[in-house]
């Protein structure tokens, strides 16, 4: 089985955190920026594809069936893009927060968000306290 330091998210292996190690350090920092920018990355080849594909595949199929499949088909990868171009922008304003130095803590009530749950979702910006009264609100409102 493999240790969890073999782990990699978008290339880029996860943080160590040394015993007494300052929180959100320059360390800590450039990780999250590289890897942000890994994932980006990502999106962005993902992009490229889909416009590729559609180019490449868009046909004007004599059969109505055919055409219907292929423009559900575009529209699924569209709105799947759409969600993609959603969380770019989310990417983007977390490397802001990096820069300005405000990244890795809560913006509910500021406490630490923390190493391990940023590897798992890097554009967190809320503890995972604020995070489950959030989403127990939600269900509520539902």
């Amino acid at each position: 089985m493999a240790n969890e330091s073999s782990f990699s998210s978008h290339g880029v292996a996860p943080y160590v955190e040394k015993k007494g190690e300052e929180y959100m350090n320059e360390k800590q920092r450039e990780h999250f920026t590289e890897l942000l920018l890994a994932w980006k990355r990502e999106l962005m080849e993902e992009v490229d594809r889909t416009v590729s594909h559609m180019r490449d595949e868009a046909a004007n199929f004599p059969d109505p069936a055919d055409r219907a499949t292929q423009e559900e088909e575009f529209s699924l990868e569209l709105r799947t893009r759409d969600r993609e171009r959603k969380l770019i922008k989310k990417i983007d304003s977390t490397l802001d927060l990096i820069e300005k130095d405000e990244y890795g803590f809560c913006d509910t009530c500021g406490v630490e968000i923390g190493v391990r749950r940023l590897e798992a979702r890097p554009t967190a910006t809320l503890c995972i306290d604020c995070k489950t009264l959030d989403e127990i609100k939600e269900r509520q409102m539902a």
